[in-house]
């Protein structure tokens, strides 16, 4: 096409030298007059060439007028001068890259591109200036990207991270006002997180006991006869008759008065031997479970008594009953199993993206549905080193103390985790990243309506949005918050317009 502008030129020329010989001096003298002026057809023909164009799809470009075979729109005119075909015919032969064209685009619309100043043809807004520089070819060849200096120019962040070019793109100030470009320092911080969960309530296994006993009897009398029943610690659970137990305690009888006749002997040997004997027959009697109290009121009494209580070693209420009236039991038989909910458990389940806020003694709150308003307070007592393998989770045991018993096991309950980082760590607004799967970039504004496209590494994620960049940008930078998408899109727009406009001034 370029060959066919030069060679209608010289051909223009050539005709005009011809008839300017061929014209006398008193017609030239006549070319001032006002009224003798070159036909408007033979001016439009020879000075400047009409290109058409559609507004959705600016690759679109033809010399004649007519629809988009694309989407059917009627195409547009868009004016390219011979002087400015000529201009760059002139610097692709030199191999220069000065050569610069005057155009103007919409800042709401940058697929609309004209050679003179006007008013957008979709919005209406007014057009601003764009210095288009013609791209080198083998950056074009290796890069695939032009320059658009005054609009926008960059490679997108994909290509242009760990470049050692210049990737920033240039925007000027009507189009960062128009698109809404607000930004926000890159500070130090500590971070904090709440974490929302739902748990249920369940025993504290380290409040368990069991009761039974270390001899052979039969159970005569049950005082604790029923599951759920609350007992105190030292309150009567129930009598045995043990043939064991009532030789034990003849035994003992008898090493005590015989401790008592010869406590006074002349004899030392004696003495000790009577004293070492009560005092065997008395730990047998507690390594079987028989209280002090019961000891001394079997001295006071000085008799045996056919049954021996048992009584609860420990507070808690009664989970399992295994005794029953006349039951024979054996040494190391369970007769009850018992739970003091003074302290009670609560399981509950996070993501594992939260697992790095979360330690044991971590302050916890919780809500129950049936008192709401109501918040109790606890601590994690330990973080369960597996994921669970259906919910795809990790689960943590927390404890809350429960001295007025209004927490019951199996109640479902709500829980609030807050974290709170250790140190002040590099911290940028969530809506600066753009995410693209593989990477996370953020653009950083520099002076003279510049910006930059970082690869940034991200870290954890505070609840006030902010996230922690642990690479890409330092403190004090400003980094775009809004219309970052648009800088994007709007840059590779202008890049794919500009090559299209190069591959036709080429042609």
């Amino acid at each position: 096409m370029g060959i066919i502008r030069r060679i209608r030129g010289h051909v223009f020329r050539t005709l005009l030298l011809v008839l300017v010989a061929a014209v006398p001096l008193s017609m030239i003298a006549g070319c001032g007059d006002p009224e003798t002026t070159v036909p408007e057809g033979d001016r439009d023909e020879t000075t400047q060439v009409q290109l058409w164009t559609c507004g959705m799809h600016p690759n679109v470009i033809t010399e004649e007028p007519g629809q988009c075979p694309i989407c059917g729109m009627n195409l547009t005119p868009v004016k390219s001068t011979e002087e400015e075909a000529q201009a760059t015919d002139d610097a692709e032969e030199r191999g220069a890259e000065e050569a610069q064209v005057q155009l103007w685009t919409c800042g709401m619309h940058p697929n609309v591109i004209t050679e003179e100043p006007g008013q957008c043809p979709i919005c209406g807004m007014n057009l601003t200036p764009v210095k288009q520089a013609a791209a080198d070819e083998g950056d074009d060849a290796g890069t695939g990207r032009g320059t658009a200096h005054g609009e926008m120019s960059a490679a997108p962040p994909e290509e242009t991270a760990g470049s050692s070019r210049d990737a920033s793109i240039v925007i000027d100030p009507v189009t960062i006002q128009n698109i809404g470009v607000q930004t926000a320092a890159v500070r130090e911080r500590p971070l904090t997180r709440s974490v929302r969960t739902v748990g249920h309530l369940d025993y504290n296994e380290e409040m368990f006991s069991r009761i039974n006993v270390k001899y052979a009897g039969w159970i005569e009398k049950l005082y604790v006869n029923e599951t759920g029943q609350q007992v105190g610690a030292g309150d009567p659970m129930l009598d045995i008759y043990s043939p064991e137990m009532v030789a034990a305690q003849e035994e003992y009888l008898l090493a005590f008065q015989n401790h008592k006749n010869l406590e006074g002997s002349e004899f030392e040997t004696i003495a000790k031997g009577a004293a070492s004997l009560l005092d065997a027959s008395r730990r047998r009697l507690l390594y079987w479970d028989v209280t002090e109290a019961q000891i001394r009121e079997l001295e006071a009494r000085g008799g045996i008594t056919r049954t021996l209580t048992i009584y609860a070693p420990s507070k808690g209420i009664v989970v399992e009953r295994m005794a029953e009236l006349g039951m024979r039991v054996t040494p190391g038989m369970d007769l009850y199993r018992m739970a003091d909910l003074s302290s009670i458990w609560a399981f509950a389940h996070v993501y594992d993206a939260d697992a790095p806020w979360l330690n044991p003694g971590l302050t916890a709150e919780m809500e129950l549905p049936y008192n709401p308003g109501k918040v109790y307070r606890g601590t994690i007592d330990y973080i369960y080193p597996y994921l669970d393998q259906a919910s795809r989770d990790i689960k943590i045991r927390l404890v809350f103390p429960n001295r007025n018993l209004e927490l019951k096991p199996q109640m479902y309950a709500n829980i609030r985790l807050s974290a709170r980082g250790e140190r002040p760590v590099l911290v940028i607004p969530g809506s600066a990243v753009i995410r693209s799967g593989e990477r996370n970039v953020v653009f950083v504004a520099l002076d003279g309506g510049k910006f930059e496209p970082r690869e940034v590494t991200l870290g954890m994620e505070g609840e006030d949005g902010y996230v922690q960049a642990a690479s890409g940008v330092s403190v004090g930078e400003q980094v775009v918050t809004s219309a970052q998408f648009l800088i994007d899109s709007e840059s590779r727009l202008q890049e794919a317009i500009q090559k299209m406009l190069d591959h036709r001034m080429t042609h």
